[in-house]
């Protein structure tokens, strides 16, 4: 029997990592001089109190939603998938590919070939670290991370020697036809009557992430496969007794981990640059990993999860915009979310349960 309830794990936990997180970060503004309470004023006008600030805010949420349903599904078999980063990079490089030589007659047809495309080349990425843990017994966490130098050498030739048109300096490729551009949220909803920014990056992949929430719930939860990844994550040898396949389990996990990763190129690449350029990630595959941690590796977390760091890039713009905290200082509480959040999850978790224990044995006498 779990001495906390499912609610508590899943819902007060996190809510009291952040709030330790947010009065370490108030004491950090307070220490350079600055009002912590002007700062978060500052940060939830700029990021929530517009339709300019919103886009912002569900752009990177998207990007976050991606590279954290990648690290999640990942957790679930109890591998450590820090590639994201690199996966993602490779995703950029397969829309690249489909949107500038395929020629698309609508950006519907262009987003199913291009997320496709991202998934593809982002599960190959993730494939070569699998199979090398499955069968060579290296460290998925090892391989991962140096498969990212590897993938940003390797896009940094691509865009410099071929897929830079000639004449430009600029490491980026073309940019993509106007028939592949995705619809804005100003467009979608514009016809229902609702007036959002026309200059926001938020679109249309937005919605896909949505539905890559709901695709990995129901994954992991409703399906086999779900059910011999969350078998082979809580006990290797119960599931290889039972008959299911590590091989198997491992390698199609992380290509579905890589897949989704890659597909955070629809987002940045396709919706928002309309072309590809170097360092197109900006870190979103390492957010990944502690938005993973602080949703519980559950898709309805990482959701809400994204939204919260979605707010702290947007957020974090503005104080560096209109005060004097540095733009680092946001790297801070991003740091100190991910320490309450991750790494010191059981400084939380263990009094909490001794409360609920103790309450339990009362209630019993």
């Amino acid at each position: 029997m779990d001495v906390m309830p499912k609610w508590a794990e899943v819902i007060l936990v996190p809510l009291i990592s952040l709030l330790l997180a947010a009065i370490l970060s108030a004491l950090v503004i307070l220490a350079i001089g600055e009002d912590p309470v002007a700062a978060v004023k500052l940060m939830v006008t700029g990021a929530l109190g517009s339709s300019y600030g919103w886009g912002y805010t569900l752009y990177y949420a998207t990007n976050f939603m991606f590279t954290g349903l990648a690290v999640a599904i990942a957790f679930h078999a109890r591998l450590f998938n820090i590639g994201g980063e690199g996966q993602a990079a490779l995703g950029g490089l397969g829309v690249a590919l489909a949107c500038l030589y395929i020629p698309w007659p609508h950006w519907s047809l262009a987003l199913i070939g291009a997320a496709l495309a991202a998934g593809l080349f982002g599960a190959a990425w993730a494939a070569i670290p699998a199979y090398l843990q499955a069968r060579r017994g290296s460290h998925i966490v090892i391989t991962t991370i140096m498969f990212n130098f590897i993938a940003a050498s390797l896009l940094n030739y691509v865009l410099v020697n071929v897929l830079r048109p000639k004449g430009s300096m600029d490491p980026a490729t073309a940019r993509f036809s106007e028939a592949v551009h995705l619809p804005t949220l100003h467009e979608l909803l514009a016809p229902f009557g609702i007036a959002f920014s026309k200059s926001a990056p938020a679109n249309v992949s937005l919605l896909v992430a949505v539905a890559a929430c709901v695709f990995l719930w129901f994954l992991i939860w409703r399906t086999r496969l779900g059910y011999e990844i969350r078998s082979f994550g809580n006990s290797e040898s119960a599931a290889k007794y039972a008959g299911m396949p590590p091989f198997k389990i491992i390698m199609v996990t992380m290509m579905i981990s890589g897949a989704l990763a890659g597909m955070m190129a629809i987002n940045n690449v396709m919706g928002e640059a309309e072309r590809l350029v170097l360092n197109s990630v900006e870190g979103a595959g390492f957010i990944g990993i502690a938005v993973a941690l602080m949703g519980r590796s559950h898709p309805f977390g990482v959701f809400i999860a994204a939204i919260l760091f979605g707010f702290l890039y947007q957020g974090g713009a503005e104080l560096a915009l209109w005060t004097s905290i540095p733009r680092e200082l946001i790297v801070v509480i991003q740091a100190l979310v991910i320490l309450f959040t991750g790494a010191l999850d059981n400084m939380v978790r263990m009094p909490l349960e001794r409360l609920f224990l103790a309450l339990r044995n009362r209630k019993e006498v």
